[in-house]
């Protein structure tokens, strides 16, 4: 039986806008956003009202018969929004805006290439291009809603940004805020060297259905466990704000004893997860009524081999991902911080992560780190991403300087490391 949706159109177009605006993804005065309601008619986004202050009411709603209803007239753009659910009838939510990354391929009139990440290309699929016409002009709205005809559900505007859309206004959102993150790591990864694309048939691997894992119905949870849940969501909640990770992405674990760890679960929008929607996995079972986060098997085998580790997180931040991407090395011995926390950046697929080795790269799938807990964890991810960013500025200013051979030696002897 499908859920019923409760959330007012209002609400859901609110939501999405705050989450917009608030990681700067458009300004005050770009983009908008609709809901094509089941009697026909749209919810859009007003025009020349603050995006950082929109309120419920501000909402429009344009009635079938096109009458608009509401304190302020709807977006100039509701024109292309009307011709893309007339050329797709099964969009319900759309999402138009301008963030930078995105607005870098589209002044350069080109589109990203989602095999850069696997769940680029599974979220977005393939982007469209649609030609420059006048904002707010039928023929706009042709030359979009024919791109959107022809499949895609992500279409570049040349000149004026991106339109994203999907069954719901959160897919649509989900489609935005992830091909805007596959955007700036393409860009990022330029910088370093050749960009690193994925295949159809890997893509197709990463994602073919694995055998659902043996359930069980867990005991009534211990304080302990009550803390760790809610431990696991403080620290996603704060990689989501602090762009570690987007809505679509990412896996946060915890151990709870030797067989027993908790995971965040599949396909939960991460910025919005609460105690009770993580899943317990004990000896290769899950959670009854549950469903684990694809990555729960790596984690589990890693925990099965490393006693001393206690939790493991799987995320996508810019700079590190962009690494990813290339074969460039993330060398961190930039700053004793960073080397004492990371020690020496992994990227052998067939390696796991260790407490002598802390953190690695995924080919085109960002990167892992793990920790005697999950402050620990947390703490090497975000030295991670700072580490990488801080190359990456480096990269004009002439080449790397490593410390040198004695001061690796002395860290290793003042800290104990080996």
């Amino acid at each position: 039986m499908a859920t019923r949706d409760l959330v007012h159109p209002r609400d859901a177009i609110l939501r999405a806008i705050e989450r917009i605006y608030r990681y700067r993804m458009t300004t005050t005065s770009g983009g908008n956003l609709s809901i094509r309601d089941d009697d026909g008619s749209t919810w859009i986004t007003p025009a020349r009202v603050d995006k950082g202050g929109l309120r419920r009411e501000d909402i429009v709603h344009i009635l079938p018969d096109g009458n608009a209803d509401g304190p302020h007239p709807p977006s100039s753009e509701w024109p292309f929004h009307r011709a893309i659910y007339e050329a797709r009838p099964d969009l319900r939510g759309i999402v138009h805006a301008h963030p930078v990354a995105l607005v870098a391929f589209s002044v350069a009139g080109r589109v990203p290439e989602t095999r850069a990440l696997a769940q680029a290309r599974r979220i977005c699929g393939t982007v469209g291009y649609a030609p420059y016409a006048l904002p707010g002009s039928i023929a706009l709205g042709r030359n979009i809603a024919v791109a959107f005809a022809d499949g895609p559900d992500c279409v570049v505007l040349e000149n004026h940004g991106v339109v994203t859309a999907g069954p719901t206004i959160q897919r649509a959102f989900e489609r935005f805020e992830t091909l805007e993150f596959a955007a700036k790591t393409i860009i990022k990864a330029s910088h370093l060297g050749e960009v690193r694309y994925l295949d159809e048939a890997t893509i197709e691997r990463k994602f073919a259905q694995s055998p659902d894992a043996p359930s069980f119905d867990p005991d009534q949870p211990s304080s302990v466990e009550k803390e760790l849940r809610r431990q696991l969501c403080e620290f996603v909640g704060r990689a989501y704000r602090q762009r570690l990770m987007i809505s679509t992405e990412g896996a946060f674990s915890a151990r709870l004893d030797a067989e027993t760890f908790l995971v965040t679960p599949h396909g939960r929008d991460r910025a919005e997860l609460e105690p009770a929607d993580l899943v317990l996995v004990r000896g290769g079972r899950v959670e009854s009524g549950k469903v684990p986060s694809t990555s729960h098997r790596d984690h589990r085998a890693i925990y099965e081999a490393e006693a001393d580790v206690r939790s493991i997180i799987n995320a996508y931040p810019v700079n590190a991902t962009a690494f990813s991407l290339t074969d460039v090395p993330l060398d961190a011995r930039t700053i004793p911080e960073s080397y004492l926390l990371l020690r020496d950046v992994g990227r052998d697929p067939s390696s796991s992560v260790t407490l002598r080795r802390p953190a690695r790269l995924l080919p085109n799938d960002g990167v892992q780190v793990c920790g005697t807990s999950v402050l620990d964890a947390f703490d090497r991810l975000e030295v991670l991403e700072s580490t990488a960013e801080a190359l990456l500025n480096s990269r004009p200013l002439g080449p790397m300087l490593p410390m040198s051979d004695r001061a690796i030696a002395d860290l290793n002897e003042a800290f104990g490391l080996d």
